[in-house]
């Protein structure tokens, strides 16, 4: 699954398709073609399932929408919707002392603020706000900011993804995606399909947002009017400081960014305790230079058994280490073979995408490439999959779009 990025300017005609609290997306439809009011009942109609019984069937298995993450309904849209010119991501919460300087740059109309941050979800990382839902929705395109309903579910504890990915998102048959690569990651259901601001993969609300482990107010959306975005970056630049990204949205690229200025990342989930944060800048060809310092403290080389010297995020060494030495123990030495090990620290961008590869993070490793391409159900030795599993690393091959050759932390596991 190649989780893909699009810019969704004002002038974009994109229709929206609301679901049917607890219901999946109709297998087939296309993306954003139209308003999906399911078998049984419209959107209107749609209610709260009981605990444990989110499609209303009886099946005890599934999540259920929990009141616990509801936050107060928006309400009818209040003031104008406005250009997010400009987007800017921090490593940590923006002050109101540093909101309150920014706004006072001449030529900024508004600031909002909101939460962004990374999380993985089935090899790919998905750009996630934390939003309130009464100010966001005015920095999304018109169909998207005028229909009630998406707010109204975002407010309520739902997720409002991008049209785009309604068919690559591992969405299961009652709503819900996992936000994560753990076992225990939390299981948010799809609400709606619509567009949002550059460099959002999905909105969640602040009480998720909260769930997640996100950084509340690390990010500011600006609009500057009738002014041009690019005569106040560098007076933006100034007050948020060199370790902020400051983007411009009128020069970022068909796939969400600006490709002239450094990018953060910021990620959540269990993957976040070996990755920790750092910013980054595009150097082409789909590759990416994390920041030297971060480098220096995550990323190391180190003999593993069968595959010799390896490159990976250092924290990740035990549990890998061990999970090798089982294999050899294990007489299964033979499965692996050292020559089409195709690296686990490689920083880039799933192809054709602005979507970072938790190669990039050192936390992934491809093995046996030949025989085990994506969208296969490859020739891995179960054995050596179980291993892997045992200890902490979630296999490709259990993905909706199955990549067999690949291996990635999903939970870290102490040796000792």
């Amino acid at each position: 699954m190649h989780i893909t990025r699009a810019l969704t300017a004002t002038g974009l005609v994109v229709a929206l398709a609301v679901l049917p609290s607890c219901a999946s997306p109709s297998e087939g439809e296309e993306p954003g073609t139209q308003v999906s009011t399911g078998a049984e009942k419209g959107p209107s109609e749609s209610t709260a399932p009981g605990p444990g019984d989110p499609s209303g069937s009886g099946a005890p298995s599934a999540p259920a929408l929990d009141p616990a993450y509801a936050v107060d309904p928006p309400g009818p849209r209040e003031g104008a919707i406005e250009p997010s010119d400009m987007i800017l991501i921090g490593k940590t919460a923006f002050s109101d002392e540093t909101v309150a300087a920014i706004e006072g740059i001449e030529g900024i109309q508004r600031v909002v603020s909101f939460s962004h941050a990374q999380v993985t979800v089935e090899g790919n990382v998905l750009d996630i706000a934390a939003v309130d839902p009464s100010t966001y929705r005015n920095y999304t395109p018109v169909e998207s900011a005028d229909l009630q309903e998406v707010w109204d579910r975002v407010a309520a504890g739902e997720v409002a993804v991008l049209p785009e990915l309604r068919k690559q998102l591992p969405i299961d048959k009652a709503g819900f995606v996992r936000l994560g690569v753990e076992e225990d990651a939390p299981q948010v259901h799809v609400g709606a399909f619509a567009p949002q601001s550059p460099l959002v993969d999905a909105v969640v609300n602040s009480a998720w947002g909260e769930e997640l482990g996100m950084t509340k107010g690390n990010a500011l959306l600006i609009s500057t009017g009738i002014v041009a975005p690019q005569s106040v970056r560098k007076a933006v630049q100034a007050v948020a400081g060199e370790g902020v990204s400051v983007q411009l949205t009128d020069v970022a690229t068909s796939q969400g960014i600006d490709p002239s200025v450094q990018q953060t990342a910021v990620l959540v989930g269990s993957v976040a305790d070996v990755v920790g944060t750092f910013n980054y800048t595009v150097i082409g060809g789909g590759r990416i230079a994390p920041e030297p310092s971060w480098v220096a403290s995550h990323i190391s080389t180190e003999e593993i058994p069968i595959l010799g010297a390896v490159t990976c995020n250092r924290f990740i060494f035990p549990q890998l280490r061990a999970a090798f030495e089982e294999i050899v123990a294990r007489g299964l030495s033979e499965e692996i073979n050292p020559g089409e090990y195709a690296g686990c620290y490689y920083p880039r961008f799933i192809a054709g995408s602005t979507s970072l590869s938790n190669h990039s993070f050192g936390t992934a490793l491809d093995l046996n490439t030949p025989g085990n391409q994506r969208g296969t159900v490859g020739e891995m030795d179960r054995q050596v999959v179980s291993i892997m599993k045992k200890w902490g690393f979630a296999w490709g091959g259990d993905w909706r779009y199955t990549d067999p050759m690949h291996f990635e932390v999903n939970a870290l596991v102490d040796p000792r």
